[in-house]
This record gives structure tokens, sequence and C-alpha cells, in this order.
């Protein structure tokens, strides 16, 4: 039986099944038919117009059609766009909407698993790369981003957490260029899911770098590898990182950190971190009676202080660099809970840059993360197989038992694809929740109605037919009947919006109260064309993320061959 027992755990798909079974219980209920209630409840309108951008040939997606009341703006030039290619992937092989969104939630709890496994593993071993991951899946910070805030691009940024922090461990471990590659695609990959959390991880994750160089024995110029990984990272999403960084001029983002997104009505409260029970489905409000939890989790921080045990255990055996490990992650995990509540407050003052991170208590997600790797240290002090074993059983059911409540939605809603997204309350959902949200410019204000069916003339005399539109361009014919015609499109003005009248660019302006496309045409008949181009910096961008991925893709196939 012992052999047996041996041969079995020293299988690849062991460990793999072990996972997906711990894994389970967090997503089964999204397994149901139906959609389930949340804050972001964009998810699905947001995946739709995704769809659109595919079937319209507008790659990578930028504008959007139907949102800003129908007006249209570019929401994927400035939110992360990864989690809703992969979704369009689902949905493009056969799943509706709503079931692709799903899969999205599920495959994030399977993958945060297996990454924080990668990385416990070569902490811990084996069980407390096990452990790592149940704690990791069952942070209730993992619950809330899903089934209380449907925060799918936040949740998509956990899942590569641990990622990035294990491709610099196996990159100054081993030094191999494979491991270069695997940061560079994590890397990217977290900055096309949470462009936010990338940034504010990247401190921790440059002092988890220096403190391996130092830990692994390794000489200061390893540093260029992971340098080199981290441009080859950018370059991979050049195309969303560039025109993010370099374009936020171009649109309204002021909205999002003032009222009720300024950060300072969002801190949490030590009795929300540590003690309290509560759990509820309401919104972060001001002050400590917020209708949302935000707990570190008892089970959590209490290993967190179990393993100061170990701490002392290294100290006696004299195993100082195991000692800094556990150290390292303590204070990590010590220094990310700090910045959730008020006390931090001259470090927020300090650093402006933090008041982007909208809410304190995001730090949580890092929170959650740093203390579930400290949570495999406790296999430092074992290396019995069997007490390996016991302990790690014990302390996944422990983790499950104390959490696993958590995880479940408000309400499952019996709804359709049709009804979510083109019912008369959906469609006005898509419209105008986050009208706000990168508005352009030019645009004084939102919006109080829907924008018209077509184009309209405001002066002069003439009439349009047979109007088309796609995502990023319309086209109609326009007949001038008067001595001259002013007409508006139901169009924000954005640059490099380019209108054609008969082939012969005309020029436009914005000069309304909306910041409509505006133009004047003399008498006659027309064929009107309206598309979106891009700006040079697009355009470099673009080239850029397709100049990388074309050479990754030829070099991963060169090294498979060789």
């Amino acid at each position: 039986m012992k052999k047996f027992f041996e041969r079995i755990t020293s299988k690849r798909f062991f460990w793999l099944l072990l996972l997906i079974l711990i894994a389970l219980p967090t997503f089964w209920r999204l397994l149901v038919p139906g959609y389930f209630s949340m804050h972001d409840d964009l998810q699905i309108g947001r995946l739709y117009q995704m769809d659109l951008c595919f079937a319209d040939r507008q790659l990578p997606c930028r504008w959007v059609p139907d949102m800003g009341y129908g007006y249209g703006y570019p929401l994927f030039n400035y939110y992360p766009p990864f989690p809703y290619y992969l979704a369009e992937v689902f949905h493009l092989l056969g799943l509706s909407y709503i079931n692709s969104i799903k899969t999205l939630f599920i495959l994030g709890f399977l993958f945060s698993g297996f990454f924080a496994y990668l990385l416990g593993k070569e902490l811990w071993g084996k069980y407390g790369g096990l452990v790592t991951a149940a704690f990791y899946l069952y942070a209730p910070y993992h619950a809330v981003d899903v089934y209380v805030r449907g925060a799918l691009n936040e949740f998509w940024g956990l899942v590569f957490f641990p990622a990035v922090f294990w491709a610099v461990y196996k990159i100054i471990k081993e030094q191999k260029n494979i491991f270069v590659f695997y940061l560079a695609l994590f890397l990217s990959l977290l900055l096309l899911s949470h462009n936010l959390m990338a940034f504010f991880l990247l401190p921790f994750l440059a002092a988890w770098a220096l403190f391996l160089i130092w830990f692994l024995k390794k000489k200061i110029k390893i540093i260029w590898p992971l340098i080199w990984g981290g441009l080859w990272g950018l370059c991979l999403s050049a195309f969303f990182t560039l025109p993010v960084l370099l374009e936020r001029n171009l649109v309204h983002v002021e909205t999002m950190f003032i009222g009720y997104f300024n950060y300072l009505a969002h801190f949490a409260t030590v009795k929300q971190l540590f003690f309290s029970l509560f759990w509820g489905f309401g919104a972060s409000l001001w002050g400590p009676d917020d209708g949302m939890p935000f707990p570190v989790g008892q089970l959590h921080w209490g290993f967190g202080l179990l393993a100061l045990l170990v701490f002392a255990w290294l100290w006696l055996k004299q195993k100082r660099k195991e000692l800094a490990l556990v150290l390292t992650f303590f204070v990590f995990f010590l220094g990310s809970a700090f910045l959730t509540h008020q006390r931090s407050i001259f470090i927020w003052r300090f650093f402006p840059l933090l008041a982007s991170m909208q809410f304190p208590w995001r730090f949580l997600a890092l929170a959650s993360f740093f203390v579930s790797v400290l949570a495999g240290s406790f296999f430092l002090l074992l290396k019995n197989q069997k007490k390996s074993f016991y302990l790690a059983l014990v302390m996944i059911l422990a983790v499950l038992f104390f959490n696993l409540s958590f995880f479940k939605p408000e309400r499952i809603l019996k709804i359709t694809d049709e009804e979510k997204l083109f019912s008369a309350k959906g469609w006005n959902k898509l419209q105008t929740d986050a009208i706000f949200d990168y508005l352009p410019i030019v645009s004084p204000q939102p919006p109080g109605q829907p924008a018209p069916e077509k184009p309209w003339l405001v002066e002069g005399q003439g009439e349009v037919v047979e109007f088309q539109k796609g995502t990023d361009w319309q086209k109609f014919k326009l007949q001038v009947s008067s001595e001259k015609a002013m007409v508006r499109l139901p169009l924000y003005d954005f640059p490099q919006w380019q209108v054609k009248a008969n082939k012969k660019i005309v020029e436009t302006n914005h000069e309304n109260e909306l910041g409509l496309i505006t133009f004047t045409l003399p008498q006659g008949d027309y064929q009107i064309e309206a598309s979106l181009k891009n700006t040079p910096l697009r355009n470099m961008a673009n080239v850029i993320s397709f100049i990388t991925w074309a050479g990754t893709l030829f070099w991963l196939t060169k090294k498979r061959k060789t």
C-alpha cells in the first residue's frame, strides 16, 4: 500500500486532479443554468461589444458602438481586454454570452489554484504547494471578487500574481530563457487583465527579485534577464498598454477618482479585516458600515501568525535563509494589509498615484496572496511524507470548512442572452451604466437621451437614407436640397474619426453640447463614410505587439524543433 501511494503521488496527474477537486467547490454553483447577480453587471454587455468587434474585424477592439447611450466610446482602448478576448473564443466555439463569462470565472479559479501550487511547490514542496493553492483559492477576497463584485478583470489579475512570482523565481534559480518567456507572457496577461493591479504588484515583485538574488546566491547581473522579461511583456501588451498610458488625456477619467470613487471613503477597519464575521452583497460605503465584507480570513491570518512559530524554529535551527524566506512573505502580507487601513493614509498622500487604486481595500488581493503563500511554510518543519500528508489534509479541510460558505452568489437568475442583453432593461443598462467612463474629452457631459437611430440635419434641408453602421464605422447616402446643410452624426468625436463625402475627406467639428461629429456640405448628393482610424501611437503600439508576438511564436517553434 505504501509503495502504491508513493507511486501515485509521484505522478503529475495526481496533483493536478487534486487541485481540480479542491477548486471544484469554489465554482460548482456556476455550473447550474442561468446567471448570477453582481455589482459589475456589465460583463455580458462588454463581451457582446467584443463579439461585434470580432464580427466587424475591428482587431484589436477599441471602439464599442452601443455604450455611451448609443453614441459609442473607446472602451477597450482603456479597459483591459484580455478576459473578453478569451471569453470571445468560447463564444465563437458555441457557448452563449452568459456561459462564456461563467466559463471565464471557472477557469480563473482553476488557474489561480494551479499557479499558486507551482509557486508553493518551489518554495515548500508538493504538500506546501497544495496548501498554498487551497488557501489562495479559498481566500475570502476571491469570493468577494466573483460572487459579490463580479469583478472579472480584477479576478483574472489575481490569477497571474503567483504566476509572475513563480517565473521570477525560476529565472533566478535556473537561468533558462524559457522562464524569461513565461515572465513576459504572464506579465503581459496581467497588464491586459488589470493594469492597475500589475502596477501595484511591481514594487513587491522587485523586492522579491532582489531577495531571491541574495537567497539563491546569484550575481547581480541576473537582473538583466528579469528586465528583458519585463520589456518583452510590455511589448506583447503594447497594443493596449501604450494607448492606455499615453492617450489618457483624450477621455474623461477624472470621474473615476472623485465622489464615491475617492479612495478616502474606502479604507477598511481592523475589525473588518480580522475579526468581523459579516458577509453581505451590498456596496462599499463611507465609514465602517459597509454592505460588503473585507476579511483577510480568520484562518488565513491565524496561520499567518502561526507562521511566526516556523520563524522561531528556523531561528533556533540557524536556518537563516529559510527564515528570511518566511519573513519576506510575512512582511509582504503586513505591508499590503496595512495599505487597506486608514493608518496608511500618509503613504497614500506621499504617493498620489495610489489614488488610482480607487479602493484601498483592493490591497486585500495582495494580502490574500502573500498570506496564502505563507500558509505553505509549515512544511519546512516536516520531512516525513506521512506527516506532511496529514498536515496538508487538516489545513485544506479547515480552510474549506471556514470559507466554503462564502463561495456562492446572492441569487441565481434564470435568464437567457436575449433577456440579459436585449430586453428594455438590459439594453438600457448596457447603454447607460458606466456612461461617464472613457467619455471622449470633447464631450462636456454625458447624454440624457439615447442616440438617434441615424444622422440628422441640424441646419438646411435634405435627407439621410440607407444608413448602416458597424463597430467603428457608419455610412449612408445624403441628399442636400438646400444651398448647404449641417449634418450631425450620432457619434462622439475622438482623434482619428474620419468622414469622407464621395471619397473626399470632409472637415469636421465637435462644437456642440455633446461633442458629436458635425460637418457642413453644399447642395448635392453624397455617399458619406465615417470610420475610426488609428493614431500614430496606436499604429506603433499595434506594430510592436504584432512583431513581438510573431517573433515569440517563431522562437518557440524553433526552440521546440531543437
